[in-house]
């Protein structure tokens, strides 16, 4: 099921998001002391849709013409979770939808970034 996330959904929107950076080991570490407060943050400045299976297992954050936020928690993954929460966010923006991607390097271990690429959706 996707609806609308709440601000009580929060704590369970930024635990997803901190489980799946933490997979992204190309990526600097999310520093403990933001960890608590990032869920509202998202919640706070994004339009944000929740999948829930039982729990939340994965959000979108959308802005016009934008696809700001898209994470699965990885016990999820590999559910087409992912893919519905997009179908989803295409549906909210029909005149088209961006988003920014990490592309992956060899390097990224050592940097404090990773190289990003734009993709976008058109109708």
């Amino acid at each position: 099921m996707i609806r609308r996330a709440t601000p009580e959904d929060a704590g369970a929107v930024g635990d997803v998001f901190v489980r799946a950076r933490d997979r992204m080991t190309y990526l600097p570490r999310i520093p403990d002391e933001d960890r608590p407060t990032l869920g509202g943050w998202i919640v706070e400045r994004h339009e944000v849709w929740v999948a829930e299976e039982g729990a939340i297992a994965g959000f979108a954050g959308i802005s016009p013409g934008w696809l700001d936020h898209l994470y699965v928690d990885p016990g999820f993954q590999d559910q087409g979770i992912g893919s519905a929460l997009l179908t989803h966010a295409k549906s909210l923006q029909p005149d088209g939808l961006q988003l920014w991607v990490f592309q992956k390097n060899e390097g990224a271990l050592r940097e404090l970034g990773e190289p990003d690429a734009r993709y976008e959706w058109t109708p």
